[in-house]
């Protein structure tokens, strides 16, 4: 039925349209959601067996949620797709400030509507993406804008005296009746503003310049916070927690792949990026390994949390560098580099957040040992982990390469060079290809020269070889040959 075509509060009894409020509807979508066994946030991840069931259960229970957690979890977007649970579309009395019920209104405006035509009382539809609100909470946030205030401008016009309801201007949390409002951010909100917000989650009270309405809105309410806030910014006053029916907890990807999935499906790329530049999943677990090293690292405040927008703009970053140097070269394709990691430093200075010891080494060198540190980390799953210490008679398999460095002047790799010469380069050192048939003897032809650097940097990060930054790109040299050098030519 195109319950649209529904005018009138009596075309809506004759067609026996049951309505609900907004936490029972949410609760029986999602029931039958979870009998069909469809998915109600689709397109999450990592969340299948934390955050999701817990969600779940907290509008099983009819519960107004904070969803707390550091930024870049999710929390906003979990938020906006319990949308997807409401019914498509919600009759309302037509002109309603604040989307009245006709089968139980609770402004003045609708009831003596309803009162005075009946069954002849027009109708119009709010379809669901119009029943989410959201609102940031900032310190320059009134009473006034989410509850409301009294407008002299209305008095005036209408001629009434400030005694009278009906001179109030409703604010956005009032609008909102029968959707889901969000604040974003919550512990930003000043201590008095959340004290305004007690009798609504509970009781249903509005208190306006005086004004006592009983306002019984039917609201789902959504608070975000981050933990950093508590201390640093403000914090949720005590009343106002103990009215908030579930607290989850948010988190950051467990695994490489679940960080990867969600990296490709929130990174904007061009399609002729994707069509240009071929990436090896190496590269892949490598980008995410760096956000997962940040993590843990000393010089960065871990309070802060890193953002899966680090990932994201990274990758964008990544391909984006490629994309250049094709460009620039007059080629139709092109292989990732290792040496375009370099073009990702942009996209995590941005997203950090150091301890004063960081803040001395840099945010750039930061970003440097970050992306040594994941090499260091994903280094043993593809090749022999290398010991600090070797027994004198156990095979090294990385000798060959190191004397290879050590017989050479060094090896240059440059950031600008075609795709022909980089693998020409990298096909100058024999021992590479060996190492890499080896140990990774089914990696494609493509992905193959990806591994070779990825082995050169290893090794510089394993204390078996030097790398140089020059200003048009890399140069790798046997650890002792240039000290060496130095002293003959004394």
């Amino acid at each position: 039925m195109d319950v649209q075509k529904l005018k009138t509060f009596g075309a809506l009894k004759s067609a026996e349209y049951k309505s609900r409020n907004i936490k029972d509807e949410l609760r029986q979508n999602l029931l039958k959601k979870i009998r069909n066994n469809e998915p109600a946030f689709e397109g999450i991840h990592g969340y299948e067996h934390s955050v999701i069931p817990e969600l779940e259960r907290a509008i099983l229970s009819k519960h107004n949620i904070n969803l707390l957690g550091l930024r870049g979890q999710a929390k906003t977007r979990l938020a906006r797709m319990m949308v997807n649970l409401l019914d498509e579309w919600m009759p309302v009395v037509e002109g309603s400030e604040i989307n009245d019920d006709p089968f139980n209104p609770i402004s003045r405006y609708a009831r003596e509507l309803l009162k005075e035509k009946g069954d002849e009382t027009p109708i119009s539809w709010v379809h669901r993406k119009d029943r989410y609100f959201e609102k940031l909470a900032t310190p320059d946030v009134t009473v006034a804008d989410i509850i409301g205030d009294v407008d002299p401008i209305k008095a005036a016009n209408l001629k009434l005296s400030y005694a009278d309801d009906r001179v109030i201007h409703f604010g956005m949390i009032p609008r909102a009746n029968r959707s889901i409002f969000v604040i974003n951010e919550l512990p930003d909100l000043q201590a008095r503003i959340q004290v305004a917000l007690f009798n609504i989650l509970q009781e249903g009270d509005i208190q306006i310049r005086g004004f006592k309405l009983r306002l019984p809105l039917d609201m789902q309410f959504v608070f975000t916070a981050n933990p950093e806030d508590y201390t640093n910014r403000g914090s949720i006053v005590t009343p106002l927690k103990d009215r908030i029916g579930s607290q989850i907890l948010t988190h950051y990807p467990m695994n490489l792949e679940t960080a990867k999935l969600i990296t490709q499906q929130e990174a904007r790329l061009d399609p002729d990026q994707t069509e240009i530049v071929h990436v090896p999943e190496l590269a892949k677990d490598l980008l995410e390994q760096i956000s997962f090293e940040a993590r843990d690292n000393e010089f960065i405040d871990a309070r802060s949390g890193i953002s899966a927008r680090l990932s994201i703009s990274a990758y964008e970053n990544l391909l984006s560098t490629a994309e250049r140097r094709a460009v620039k070269n007059g080629e139709k394709k092109t292989l990732l580099r290792f040496g375009d990691f370099l073009g990702v430093i942009p996209s995590i200075t941005g997203k950090i957040e150091l301890v004063y010891e960081g803040e001395q080494e840099g945010s750039a060198v930061v970003a440097q040992e970050l992306i040594g540190e994941a090499v260091k980390t994903l280094f043993p799953t593809m090749f022999p982990k290398i010991e600090k210490l070797n027994k004198s008679d156990a095979p090294d398999p990385y000798s060959e390469v190191v004397e290879w460095f050590f017989s050479e002047s060094g090896f240059e790799l440059l950031d600008e060079t075609s795709d022909e010469d980089y693998k020409a380069a990298l096909g100058s050192i024999p021992a590479l290809e060996a190492l890499v048939n080896k140990y990774q003897p089914k990696v494609s032809e493509e992905d193959k020269y990806f591994l070779k650097e990825f082995l050169l940097w290893g090794l510089v990060e394993y204390k078996k070889l030097n790398k140089f930054r020059f200003a048009e790109g890399m140069q790798f040299k046997d650890i002792y040959g240039s000290y060496i050098e130095g002293l003959r030519n004394e």
